[in-house]
């Protein structure tokens, strides 16, 4: 979601090729266990310290890119893992680890929804009107306006794909041909999306696919204090995303592993995640933070697709998006 994907100041190593395998640890008595997540995992400081002091084992971090990044890393050591648990898959790439075996069990941990975002100043200086529906994005008036992120590689940008696949059905190559006449910009990913490409970090595109949860987000880690976040929400472009946390296939530490799968399902973590990670729990006793009722968008009729169709479609999606895009 993300959550949201904001990198603050909590300590994760960020390579893989940096972590203690897997197998160097017994099940009997672990003194660690590795948590692999995508690069914007930013659990609250200290969060996980009463796992360590009931169970005796650190929590270690690692990261591997996003999330299409990280499944596509874990598939090449498939059964052999570098990690204990994953954190982060979510039901645009869930088919994907299935078919890989990564995982022996998964259940789902957060939810979002991935929506266009806008820069409320910018549209108000300009004295231009929010666009409210995917439709308009292709009009002149909104060229060289929108930021999103490359739909191969990156977890928000699939799903953006998907919502217009859903809504668009058929004619969603009609769609994305106009969206791309108009310009629309290609990021790598959602960091440079959000914190380089749109307007309120000096990017020069006021509109950026990002999360329903990401004015919240703005206002919890502005340097100054302010009663109102910068951003808004476009709610008719929202996808629907869960995510999915699992023990992984070939672990030598299965149960502490599911230990702390438990752990991050339980309602002590998951009412942490609103404003660490930005995204929503699913643990129904998890009580919302006020700054997230108050801001965050979660709309009754997000657009969605079943996981099924998703892994029927989904390749042959993306190399039709690829004919179109480069």
């Amino acid at each position: 979601m993300r959550i949201h994907r904001f990198i603050v100041g909590v300590v994760v190593i960020s390579a893989l090729v940096s972590c203690t395998s897997a197998s160097d640890s017994q099940d009997d008595n672990p003194k660690e266990v590795i948590l692999m997540a995508y690069d914007a995992f930013t659990p609250e400081k200290g969060i996980f310290d009463d796992f360590t002091s009931s169970t005796g084992a650190q929590v270690k971090v690692v990261t591997a890119g996003d999330t299409g990044t990280m499944v596509s890393k874990a598939i090449l050591t498939s059964g052999n893992p570098e990690a204990d648990v994953m954190w982060g898959i979510d039901n645009t790439l869930l088919s994907r680890a299935q078919n890989a075996d990564l995982l022996v069990s998964y259940e789902p941990v957060d939810e979002g929804d991935v929506c266009v975002n806008y820069d409320k100043k910018w549209f108000a200086d300009q004295k231009l009107d929010v666009p409210t529906t995917l439709e308009e994005l292709t009009q002149p008036a909104y060229k060289k306006l929108l930021a999103i992120q490359d739909p191969v590689a990156s977890s928000p940008g699939l799903a953006f794909l998907l919502g217009t696949i859903s809504l668009f059905g058929d004619n969603w190559k009609s769609y994305w041909k106009q969206l791309l006449e108009n310009d629309v910009r290609i990021s790598a990913n959602w960091t440079t999306a959000y914190t380089e490409d749109f307007t309120i970090y000096g990017g020069t595109y006021p509109m950026v696919v990002s999360y329903g949860s990401s004015p919240p987000a703005e206002v919890f880690y502005s340097e100054k204090p302010i009663s109102e976040p910068p951003t808004g929400v476009i709610e008719s472009t929202c996808f629907r995303q869960t995510e999915y946390v699992g023990v992984m296939r070939g672990t030598n530490n299965p149960n502490i592993a599911q230990q702390l799968v438990n752990y991050l399902l339980a309602k002590k973590f998951q009412e942490s995640i609103p404003l660490s990670l930005f995204v929503f729990p699913v643990n129904k006793d998890a009580q919302l933070p006020q700054l997230f009722r108050d801001f965050a968008v979660r709309p009754e009729k997000p657009l969605t697709m079943e996981p099924t169709v998703i892994d029927k479609n989904r390749e042959q999606w993306l190399n039709e998006w690829r004919s179109l895009a480069l």
